[in-house]
């Protein structure tokens, strides 16, 4: 990574780390950042590092804006599409006669999987979002495979615990 590159990566690191669950937005930007940052060099070989800085910043922009936009639906979606294909496996496994009502089977797992996913949302967001942010805080330190991973397991931790305590204060 160019040094541009990997100091706007720690400083969203950072902030994704203790508030990406506040800024989910700012999440999946940082995920498109690091897709851009990736990218970049297949598109264009060896690109300089503002012309990296600019695609890394265009992907992280188009994740921000479908984050906005299409959060709740998406989530959704994917909770649906999932319960209904989990429901479907498991009638599938335990009942002979389940086609003639794959359908049902299907819409009612999907609606279940919907509800869930929309409630554990906060949670899952919590967690991954610490990932990320400890991923892009650690992948611009350079140190032997084992501290690295002691530094991203440290990371993520801190980064759900201050999350979680957050995500308390609000709820309660």
């Amino acid at each position: 990574m160019h040094s541009s590159t990997t100091i706007i990566g720690v400083l969203i690191g950072v902030v994704i780390l203790f508030f990406g669950r506040k800024l989910f937005w700012l999440c999946v930007a940082a995920v498109g950042f690091a897709v851009g940052v990736e990218i970049a060099p297949l598109l264009i070989n060896e690109p300089s590092s503002l012309l990296a800085l600019l695609i890394a910043l265009v992907f992280g922009v188009l994740g921000a804006l479908l984050a906005l936009f299409l959060q709740k639906i998406a989530i959704a979606v994917l909770g649906f599409l999932a319960g209904g294909k989990l429901a479907a496996a498991i009638a599938a496994a335990f009942f002979v006669h389940y086609a003639q009502y794959s359908t049902i089977i299907f819409v009612l797992g999907g609606i279940i999987g919907a509800i869930l996913l929309l409630a554990v949302f906060n949670w899952a967001l919590i967690v991954v979002s610490s990932f990320i942010g400890a991923y892009l805080i650690q992948s611009a330190i350079v140190l032997p495979p084992i501290g690295s991973t002691l530094v991203f397991v440290a990371l993520a931790i801190i980064g759900i615990l201050v999350q979680a305590a957050s995500f308390r204060r609000t709820t309660i």
